[in-house]
């Protein structure tokens, strides 16, 4: 593999697992009622917004490049009534960007720039364009989280 498909490799496996890290970090504050909950009146609880992390992840790249047959349910990601287990729940998440990671690492360099479409995604263009959006929207899943951890938090005290 060439230097750049390396450096490409390198970091995208880096900045998942960071990601993964990061939703860890967040949730350990939580109980597992607090997971589930939403302290505003729009947006979602944790436990929904990584439900979605999870399907956005399987779909994007676990059905459409890793070919895993992953069948997604997107409104349920968000209306799921089952409440699962904080850990169950990061279980889900650790097994989904291990799914990513080692997706990520089997790309050759002509992978990188190999055509990619999908329903929603259809300006993707190609495989770099999609693992770079979905880590975008990892992050940005992130930084909800972030905000319901401090909310919940203000509310306790």
């Amino acid at each position: 593999m060439d230097k750049l498909a390396i450096t490409i490799v390198d970091g995208f496996v880096k900045y998942y697992e960071m990601l993964g890290e990061r939703a860890h970090t967040l949730s350990d504050s939580l109980s597992e009622e607090e997971i589930w909950e939403n302290p505003f009146p729009y947006g979602n609880s944790f436990g929904h917004l990584a439900l979605h992390i999870i399907g956005n992840l399987n779909y994007y790249i676990g059905s459409l490049i890793a070919i895993t047959g992953y069948v997604r349910d997107r409104d349920r990601e968000f209306t799921e009534t089952e409440r699962l287990p904080k850990a169950e729940l990061l279980r889900r998440l650790d097994e989904t960007v291990e799914m990513v990671v080692a997706t990520i690492k089997e790309q050759s360099a002509d992978d990188w720039s190999r055509e990619y479409t999908a329903i929603r995604e259809e300006d993707a263009g190609n495989r770099f364009n999609i693992l770079l959006k979905c880590a975008i929207h990892f992050y940005h899943h992130i930084g909800q989280m972030i905000y319901l951890v401090k909310e919940i938090s203000r509310q306790r005290q």
